[in-house]
């Protein structure tokens, strides 16, 4: 094979990696969902360490171990912050909810008037930082 063909190669065995990241993505989504229902934390080390065995029964090499795991371990990392995010986001939607529960109106009380943007106002600042 000759560089450029092997390279396309590479190219359609990453687009592969690629889905099949996304689709564990997808997994670790769900198992974050699950994990809010049940109160369980994010950081399971037992479940991690599992991870990491199996991944070294399945090494064929031509990478070592220790060098699989390393790929490995940052996979798990980016996957802990997604539930991590995932979870941030159903409390924070949870606590919106809960104060939209809290802060109806009065029967018959009338809605309070939206402010027109005037000409000219660029609005509210946008909000700036991480979130949490």
């Amino acid at each position: 094979m000759t560089i450029e063909e092997l390279r396309i190669r590479i190219d359609a065995l990453d687009r592969q990696i690629v889905e099949l990241i996304s689709e564990r993505a997808r997994a670790a989504q769900t198992i974050g969902h699950l994990k809010a229902a049940t109160s369980l934390p994010v950081y399971e080390p037992t479940r991690e360490k599992i991870i990491y065995a199996n991944v070294r029964a399945a090494n064929k090499g031509p990478l070592p171990d220790i060098e699989l795991t390393h790929i490995y371990e940052r996979i798990i990392d980016v996957m802990r912050a997604l539930q991590r995010n995932e979870l941030a986001s159903e409390r924070n939607a949870q606590a919106a909810s809960a104060e939209a529960g809290t802060q109806g109106h009065a029967a018959g009380a009338p809605e309070p008037q939206r402010q027109r943007p005037v000409a000219g106002d660029p609005g509210p600042a946008p909000e700036t930082g991480e979130k949490q």
